[in-house]
This record gives structure tokens, C-alpha cells and sequence, in this order.
């Protein structure tokens, strides 16, 4: 019996993941998702359940996004920025009125805002690994999430590394860090008020 490849199942969600890891290790900062431990640590750092926009910065293969819509209000809106083309097929698939998933480069966060008509994000949570990135794209990602964010917004980024830390200092000011070691690899959860910079 042949089967049509159309129906052939696509690999899921954690083996995208690996897949798309060691094709591109500089995009991705772990080779498995998010654990639920730190989805929840993530989701109360950024104050998610009050947020009326919420923009998520490399939303892999949804997990984090799912999770965040779980805590997100009924009228609100989350936009998921990726720049991985599979990544972002797989996020767009989730069915919720409320998720807007973009293919594009966080690069572009106040543009893609704008464009999409969404009003200044509440929140903006990224996975996207800075470790791995140039200074001066790193650099360039934090001053457009600065810039985009309301003024009473929370800006959160999950990290294993600490450097976004350092290049987030002179336009975020300095973050309160916590660590979730339930995770693989363990995280430093990383969170700056905007009203405090």
C-alpha cells in the first residue's frame, strides 16, 4: 500500500526542534523546548494574565506561545515573531483567534507592530538566544524592544547564556534575574520594567 507523502505525519514539535537545532545553532538556544516550569516562571514574570498586547520573540515550535495563550486574556493579542520558516508554519497552526504569528526577524519588532496595527506591546517575551548573535544585532533587537515597548511594559528574555544582560544595560537599564533549573539546559529568566529604566 503506497501512502500519499501529502498525509505523511511531519515530525513533531521536539524533534522539529532538535532538527532545526543542528541545522541552525546560531537561531536556537536549546536543542529541546521549554519545560512547563519554566513556561509558568516566564508567564508571572511578564505579568502575561494582565497584558492586553504581547509580542514573543522566536517562538520555536509553540510551546511558549501556548502556553502564554492559556494565560492571556480573552480580548488581548499575541504576535509571535520567527524567523524560521518551519518554526513559523508549526506556530501558525495553533488555532486561536488571538495569536497573530509573523515570518520575520525580531530585527524589525516596532515595523512588524505597526504593521499588524497592534498598539505598544505590554509585554514582549523572547527566547531568542543573544549569546549566539552579533553584538550589534543583539544590540539592535534590545534598542527596537525598547523603543516598541510601553512605558509600563515588561520586557522578559529566557537565556541559558547571561550576556543579554550586558547589551540590554544602556537602553534597559538593569534586570532582575532568576533561575529556573528545571529546565534543559537550566535558564536565567531575565526581566526589566520599562517604568523602571
Amino acid at each position: 500500500m503506497t501512502t500519499n507523502p501529502s498525509l505523511r505525519k511531519r515530525p513533531n514539535g521536539h524533534l522539529l526542534f532538535a532538527q532545526q537545532f543542528f541545522r541552525h545553532p546560531r537561531q536556537i538556544g536549546s536543542i529541546i523546548p521549554s519545560s512547563g516550569f519554566l513556561e509558568r516562571r516566564v508567564i508571572a514574570a511578564a505579568d502575561i494574565a494582565a497584558a492586553r498586547c504581547v509580542v514573543e520573540l522566536g517562538p520555536g515550535t509553540g510551546g511558549m506561545t501556548q502556553a502564554m495563550l492559556g494565560a492571556l486574556a480573552p480580548d488581548a493579542r499575541l504576535l509571535s515573531i520567527e524567523i524560521n520558516p518551519l518554526f513559523h508554519e508549526q506556530v501558525s497552526r495553533i488555532e486561536d483567534e488571538r495569536l497573530i504569528a509573523h515570518l520575520g526577524s525580531a530585527t524589525d519588532v516596532r515595523a512588524i507592530v505597526t504593521s499588524h496595527g497592534l498598539a505598544a506591546p505590554d509585554a514582549i517575551v523572547s527566547g531568542i538566544p543573544f549569546s549566539t548573535m552579533s553584538a550589534a544585532i543583539g544590540s539592535q533587537i534590545l534598542a527596537e524592544v525598547a523603543a516598541v515597548l510601553a512605558d509600563t511594559g515588561r520586557f522578559v528574555a529566557y537565556q541559558f547564556n547571561p550576556r543579554v544582560g550586558a547589551l540590554a544595560q544602556p537602553v534597559l537599564g538593569t534586570p532582575q534575574v532568576a533561575m529556573e533549573l528545571r529546565n534543559i539546559p537550566p535558564m536565567r529568566v531575565f526581566r526589566w520594567a520599562k517604568s523602571q529604566a
